[in-house]
């Protein structure tokens, strides 16, 4: 990832000759250091998040369609998609994966034959009922570098954040 700032000048040890000192204003250098602290951030709180559902076989994505059908109950193909962050296409192979482990379960929409939901099998609803409070407890621990309420701070701060960007055109 890049860094926002270049080395001082009188900092040569270790720097790349071939490195490029880049200007930037301070609301940009700002603003990509702080994408750089979420994606990292966001990269050791996963860590411990996957490194939890892996000893169960499953995937983060896995984990994130059984959790959404938990507390869901069943949903369209469509909004589980939408809910994980997936392609249309990895909600299909995630769903089938799920399938075959005897954990998710395709049902037919009565209104729509195009449209398929999924739903937990009883076995599904066994492992997440089993599963989901340890892996709560991991996601807790993992977040225990901050507060409760500096956690809802920022929480609501990048709420703020993703609602706005995505009301932006992307870049062509």
């Amino acid at each position: 990832m890049a860094t926002p700032t270049a080395p001082s000048s009188h900092d040569t040890a270790g720097v790349n000759p071939e490195a490029h000192e880049v200007r930037l204003d301070d609301a940009t250098a700002s603003a990509l250091r702080l994408w750089v602290i979420l994606s990292r951030a966001h990269s050791a709180v996963a860590a411990h998040a996957a490194a939890d559902v892996a000893r169960h076989g499953l995937t983060l994505a896995e984990f994130g369609i059984l959790e959404a059908l938990y507390h869901r109950g069943p949903m369209l193909l469509g909004e589980v998609q939408k809910r994980i962050l997936v392609s249309s296409g990895g909600i299909t192979f995630l769903v089938d994966r799920l399938a075959a482990k005897g954990l998710v379960e395709r049902r037919s929409c009565e209104t729509d034959r195009r449209a398929r939901y999924a739903a937990l099998t009883p076995k599904g609803t066994e492992l997440v009922a089993e599963l989901f409070p340890c892996h709560a407890a991991v996601v807790k621990r993992a977040m225990e570098g901050i507060g409760t309420e500096e956690q809802q701070r920022i929480g609501d701060l990048l709420r703020d954040m993703g609602r706005a960007a995505a009301a932006l055109p992307l870049p062509d």
